[in-house]
């Protein structure tokens, strides 16, 4: 990894930025669903959504490409989380429609897989 990469604060990575946005939009949405779930599904999804750019920050920080992946890998997997979350919500008639949030789920997707296929491109050029 070029040490410019390395060195770089998550602050200015994009996908950071966008999961930053798309919190705040599960938690304006979340705020809205029934009281009784609380402790429920508001406080699941709510996790699941701050997990990502969480994850990107903590992988930005570790000393290898190798530990940002995985902690990107971990951010998919709370992005996965929070879109089965949604399809419930909707089930539940909690929300009604989701283009908007499938649109800045479908970019965040992209932008962590092309982040990790960047990470493991540095990776093998360093071996």
């Amino acid at each position: 990894m070029n040490s410019k990469k390395q060195y770089s604060s998550f602050k200015d990575l994009d996908v950071w930025r966008l999961g930053i946005d798309f919190v705040i939009m599960i938690y304006e949405l979340s705020k809205n669903f029934p009281s009784d779930e609380r402790f429920g599904l508001t406080s699941q999804i709510r996790r699941a959504a701050v997990s990502i750019p969480s994850n990107i920050a903590e992988g930005q920080g570790r000393k290898s490409a190798k530990e940002n992946v995985q902690f990107l890998h971990i951010a998919k997997g709370s992005l996965a989380e929070v879109e089965t979350q949604l399809i419930i919500c909707e089930r539940l008639g909690y929300v009604n429609n989701l283009d908007d949030l499938n649109i800045i789920m479908k970019r965040l997707r992209s932008m962590i897989a092309g982040l990790i296929n960047s990470l493991n491109q540095d990776n093998r050029a360093e071996h």
